[in-house]
């Protein structure tokens, strides 16, 4: 891992403009959707989703699929840090999701991942075996009292190429 191509990645991201040009070029549905990113490190990463008319259902909350778009980048985004211009190069995938709801999303709700260090080290073994490696990553969304809105069980799978 390149620790220099990380902190380049992060604070790219972290450039809310950067970030924003990011999601109109590689996620679309993210940037309309209101998608934001309100914090990355090695160790974690926020992303913040806030109720409004593009991505709200018929029962006045956030779409699931808006939630769950969130929750799966609340991860990615932490994984792609440690991925970033990495020599030899990582291929990641999402091969399941498994997600709870648990309460109605409304507001703005929180999607936070904390397993920096798992996902690192599950990239350095797909480096090292230079075979598949898999991990499960939770995220965990919650509004603004702190209740858990959603936890959001992502299988990823990294590889080196």
């Amino acid at each position: 891992m390149h620790t220099k191509n990380k902190i380049r990645f992060q604070q790219k991201m972290l450039n809310p403009i950067f970030f924003k040009l990011f999601l109109i070029l590689k996620l679309p549905l993210a940037f309309f959707a209101g998608v934001k990113l309100k914090s990355l490190n090695d160790t974690h990463s926020t992303i913040q989703l806030k109720y409004n008319c593009l991505n709200k259902n018929p029962f006045k909350s956030i779409y699931f699929a808006a939630l769950s778009m969130a929750g799966e980048l609340a991860s990615g985004i932490l994984a792609a840090s440690f991925t970033y211009k990495n020599s030899p190069r990582i291929s990641m995938l999402v091969i399941a999701v498994k997600i709870e709801f648990s309460k109605k999303a409304v507001g703005v709700i929180n999607f936070t991942c904390n397993q920096g260090k798992e996902i690192q080290d599950c990239i350095n073994k797909s480096i090292i075996t230079k075979e598949g490696q898999c991990i499960n990553i939770i995220t965990t969304a919650t509004d603004q009292e702190g209740d858990i809105v959603a936890i959001f069980n992502i299988r990823w799978s990294f590889k080196s190429k």
